[in-house]
């Protein structure tokens, strides 16, 4: 009988796992850490917007995001508003959480995502009358290189 017990606790963890919600699912953490200058109102649209996906988001009000963003790896012609840190990859700038829930899916040989500047539209940048513009979420590769991860408002 402990081989059909240890059977049934293995079978009922794996459906727990599988259970729940499906925003964020991903085999590593949804713990993400954010850090922003004191100035910026922009990345706590971003932040809500990742809780609002799933992700438990801490946000770190530090005086120079460029220093966490070199820290990681990620180059100065990527930069952003705040740098975002989550179970080993960075992420810079106003990336949606479905890229990062792909990133985490997929588990890249990578330093992480970017949308660098501040594209019109994208999460955390929304305007009132809902324009947008066209961007692209970049994969950040280890040489510092970069290939686009997603295009965003393109025909």
């Amino acid at each position: 009988m402990p081989t059909l017990s240890r059977r049934f606790l293995i079978a009922s963890a794996a459906a727990l796992g599988f259970g729940g919600s499906a925003r964020a699912q991903t085999r590593g953490s949804r713990a993400l850490a954010v850090y922003k200058s004191p100035t910026c109102g922009c990345c706590e649209g971003w932040a809500a917007h990742m809780r609002q996906a799933g992700f438990t988001v801490a946000v770190h009000v530090v005086a120079d995001p460029g220093t966490v963003r070199r820290a990681r790896g990620l180059p100065d012609a990527l930069a952003s508003c705040h740098t975002g840190v989550i179970d080993g990859y960075a992420i810079e700038g106003h990336v949606p959480a479905a890229d990062v829930v792909r990133l985490l899916a997929e588990r890249p040989a990578a330093i992480g995502l970017a949308a660098p500047g501040m594209p019109l539209g994208s999460p955390g940048m929304e305007t009132p009358d809902g324009r947008k513009a066209p961007f692209d979420t970049l994969l950040v590769l280890r040489s510092g290189q970069t290939r686009v991860f997603v295009r965003h408002g393109r025909g």
